[in-house]
């Protein structure tokens, strides 16, 4: 089970990143896979929503030794196989009536997202393949989820779930982006501090033959010696090329003593 590892997790629809040539296409969805029974066997749990607006769930146990063993969700198939051949990949081989209808692959990919290929066999004998793309949820549910490609029916408690959780869902989403803005914002403050200060350290370092004052707007050289030079002057006012290396910025005294880089 230590190779189950990398699929234990709640997953998350990506609706545009699928591919549907059979079943219920979904507008959204989930999908858990976790460890039961000490570790021995996985549970996987599936509830998604269709365009229709309609709530589907499902929930199935299997342990991934690679031998057949009866399917808990009967209404999915009569048996099921499971095995993990390497670290990336799981794999689940559904029989109805001693034959094969589905296999499902899960794969996890380079970027960290969870692949799922159904390949099967629908209601008319034809077969079908379907491609599902998951990332892991930020907000982990007490259920988990997916579309499958088994037709299963609608209830009324799994309606009622999916839209408690639904909203729940929302909310988080809407705090932890509410989070997520006010982090960015202060690690884009910070970042301009660190500039300022690296900024302020050269110039306190320079060459200053006048007392800057706060507002003002100055020039800040690199002279041929290396060392730096604030100015009043210019690099366009300057005669020529000037007694300097290069121009490197021109800069503004704050009240705070910090100096700002201005265009």
């Amino acid at each position: 089970m230590v190779q189950a590892y990398n699929f234990l997790s709640s997953w998350q629809l990506f609706p545009e990143k699928c591919v549907y040539q059979s079943g219920i296409v979904p507008k959204s969805g989930n999908y858990k896979i976790e460890s039961i029974l000490n570790g021995k066997s996985l549970q996987v749990s599936m509830n998604w929503v269709s365009i229709d607006n309609e709530a589907y769930y499902a929930q199935f146990s299997v342990t991934p030794d690679g031998s057949q063993q009866p399917c808990t969700y009967e209404d999915l198939a009569d048996t099921i196989v499971a095995e993990i051949p390497d670290q990336s990949t799981l794999l689940h081989y559904f029989y109805k009536n001693n034959l094969l209808i589905l296999t499902v692959q899960h794969k996890i990919l380079p970027n960290g997202y969870l692949e799922l290929l159904y390949n099967g066999v629908d209601s008319t004998g034809n077969n079908f393949v379907n491609k599902e793309v998951y990332h892991k949820q930020m907000s982990v549910l007490p259920y988990a989820s997916s579309v499958g490609s088994v037709a299963i029916q609608p209830t009324k408690q799994g309606i009622i779930r999916h839209k408690a959780l639904t909203a729940m869902e929302e909310q988080t989403n809407i705090q932890l982006e509410q989070i997520k803005q006010q982090i960015e914002l202060l690690a884009k403050q910070a970042q301009e501090i660190r500039k300022r200060r690296e900024l302020s350290l050269m110039i306190y370092d320079a060459q200053i033959n006048f007392k800057p004052q706060i507002g003002q707007i100055y020039h800040l050289y690199e002279k041929k010696d290396g060392n730096y030079l604030l100015s009043l002057v210019a690099p366009k006012e300057w005669a020529g090329t000037g007694p300097f290396k290069q121009f490197l910025a021109s800069v503004q005294l704050l009240a705070d003593h910090t100096w700002v880089e201005v265009a």
